[in-house]
């Protein structure tokens, strides 16, 4: 039986800039990066380093290679925050495009992309 989410995949065009924003703008640590030897590179980042699930960062195009019927899209994230306010305006600041704050039956959300207009959700729960 399945108990957790362990890990998503997110497929990126360049790894090093997707490690950056990740890192120096959202503040998720680097919990591991490993490298075959052979091109395949995968960096897992994380927005603590307990967390229980992580995000594995791949090379879009050498995973499109090694397996050609893969969907490589961007998943649908939605990450939770307690000060959702405070998180936009950081964001901004940062210049991380952000979408305005909504009201949703289920609670404040608002959607931001990486820089390579990727988007994904933050909802406020406190």
């Amino acid at each position: 039986m399945i108990t957790k989410v362990g890990q998503i995949m997110l497929y990126v065009n360049n790894q090093d800039e997707a490690v950056n924003f990740w890192t120096e703008k959202l503040g998720f640590d680097v919990i591991s990066e490993e490298n075959n030897g052979q091109g395949m590179r995968w960096i897992e980042i994380a927005p603590t380093k307990g967390a229980e699930t992580s995000i594995i960062l791949h090379n879009k195009e050498i995973v499109a290679k090694m397996s050609p019927g893969l969907n490589l899209g961007t998943p649908s994230l939605m990450f939770f925050v307690e000060n959702l306010d405070e998180l936009h305006s950081d964001f901004s600041n940062k210049k991380i495009k952000v979408g305005e704050i909504v009201n949703m039956p289920s609670g404040r959300v608002f959607n931001f992309a990486d820089d390579e207009d990727n988007y994904f959700a933050v909802m406020e729960k406190k």
